[in-house]
């Protein structure tokens, strides 16, 4: 487990910068699977059936609702994307490495 699941999201109402791109790697690197394209991380989970991707759709907005973090999520039948963003600061944030770890955990607790 990522020493990010212990962490808080914290507000984020702009007025600061984004991660630079090393350090958005860096942080990146704490995690399993998952990728940076630009301004964005992204991982999609698989599942054996509908119902698990459901359950961990619901899993994760409980997450989000928690951390007042919320990702984009594509959910098909056995696959469930998400993508992570500040979309206040126009990039990446720790928020959104902790959200993701903390997604990981689920899968891997």
């Amino acid at each position: 487990m990522s020493s990010l699941t212990d962490k808080k999201c914290k507000p984020c109402e702009g007025g600061v910068k984004p991660l630079s791109a090393d350090e958005a790697d860096r942080m990146l690197s704490e995690l399993d699977g998952w990728a940076r394209t630009g301004s964005e991380i992204e991982k999609t989970f698989e599942f054996r059936n509908y119902y698990q991707t459901m359950a961990f759709v619901n899993a994760s907005a409980y997450i989000s609702h928690q951390e007042d973090h919320h990702p984009d999520l594509l959910v098909g039948y056995k696959t469930c994307r998400v993508i992570y963003t500040t979309h206040a600061i126009g990039g990446l944030s720790e928020n959104d490495f902790i959200c993701a770890a903390k997604l990981d955990a689920l899968i891997h607790p």
